[in-house]
């Protein structure tokens, strides 16, 4: 059973992954639409905490780094 970090880590990536998708398919770019896909999925994945928060971070980041 997972506990509370985790799952408000994965319900505050999975909206921001979902925000990205959104936004990357209205736009017709695939950079957001693809990190926004991996940040929906990832968390269903990892079961460390701070692995969880630091592959979250590192890919919400990489939606501003990468946009066009």
């Amino acid at each position: 059973m997972p506990g509370y970090a985790n799952l408000f880590a994965g319900i505050l990536f999975g909206s921001a992954g979902f925000a990205a998708f959104v936004y990357g398919k209205k736009s017709a770019n695939w950079q957001p639409m693809a990190i926004g896909a991996a940040l929906m999925v990832y968390p269903y994945f990892i079961e460390e905490t701070w692995l969880l928060y630091a592959i979250g971070i590192t890919l919400c980041a990489g939606i501003f780094v990468w946009r066009d």
